[in-house]
């Protein structure tokens, strides 16, 4: 892997780090969720003039993209009522990397290098450490979990796929923002009427703005990457977002971190090296 492309993919990580600490220090996680949705196809909406449109080819993975990603949300909203979040993330991010990295070959036609499966498999290991910091959660929340991760595996199948057939990656992500928070307010406004919606939007609207920004930029350079570089090792590289989200927890949000914590932290960074030297 290049290492513009390796450092880009790392930026992103790490803004997507920062829109999820977002979410979590919401009040309301599933409209947290939604407006970070939202201020990406804001984002989104407002670059649109900048970028050629996608080829046309692209268009049905735009749209299939878009169902995926609600149902995402949907997952992780379920995952989370269920169990522990230092249960959940940790499996939805770490069996993710690992059901592309060993499908991908069957998907893509892309075979990775054994030294770059290694650092797949390392990065997804680091990940999957820290669900030992944290155990309580029913087997529903187990279930709902790596149902997600098959979610997130397949988006990024599609996604990847469409990027490289939109020509012009960015423009791709651009577009396919823009429908899953029509998706995701729909459905929120269906299931608890339009006035409490809008008095979360009207209140939030600077959060959702910051973390959509973060979120769309982040998810287009991984789209960017995923143009330049192995589908299977960008997605992995991906999950080092909870590397930064340690950090942040650590050196921000003062939270206390158990040694679970800093054993997952050293092996995601080793798989990055690994990867590097792929």
């Amino acid at each position: 892997m290049p290492l513009d492309v390796l450092f880009l993919v790392l930026f992103g990580a790490a803004l997507h780090a920062i829109w999820n600490a977002l979410v979590k220090s919401g009040t309301d996680k599933s409209l947290d969720a939604a407006m970070i949705s939202l201020g990406g196809g804001m984002v989104g909406l407002a670059f649109l003039p900048l970028v050629p449109l996608p080829h046309p080819a692209a268009w049905p993975f735009i749209l299939i993209s878009a169902v995926l990603q609600f149902a995402y949300f949907q997952l992780v909203a379920a995952a989370y009522r269920a169990g522990d979040i230092g249960l959940v993330y940790p499996l939805m991010r770490g069996a993710a990397p690992l059901l592309v990295a060993t499908t991908s070959g069957l998907v893509l036609g892309e075979h990775l290098t054994p030294t770059a499966m290694a650092g797949v498999l390392v990065i997804s290991a680091g990940v999957l450490t820290l669900a030992f910091e944290s155990r309580h959660g029913s087997r529903r929340a187990i279930v709902f979990a790596l149902a997600n991760a098959v979610v997130i595996a397949s988006y990024t199948f599609v996604d990847a796929a469409g990027a490289r057939v939109s020509g012009n990656a960015i423009s791709y992500t651009l577009w396919m923002s823009l429908l899953p928070p029509v998706l995701l307010f729909g459905w929120a406004i269906s299931q608890r009427g339009a006035a409490p919606v809008w008095t979360h939007v009207r209140r939030n609207w600077a959060r959702g703005l910051l973390g959509g920004g973060g979120s769309i930029a982040s998810y287009g350079l991984a789209l960017w990457a995923m143009t330049k570089a192995p589908v299977a090792t960008v997605a992995a590289l991906r999950e080092t977002a909870i590397l930064f989200a340690l950090l942040i927890s650590v050196f921000i949000l003062k939270e206390k971190a158990s040694i679970w914590r800093y054993i997952a932290g050293a092996v995601i960074a080793g798989g990055v090296l690994v990867l590097k030297l792929a």
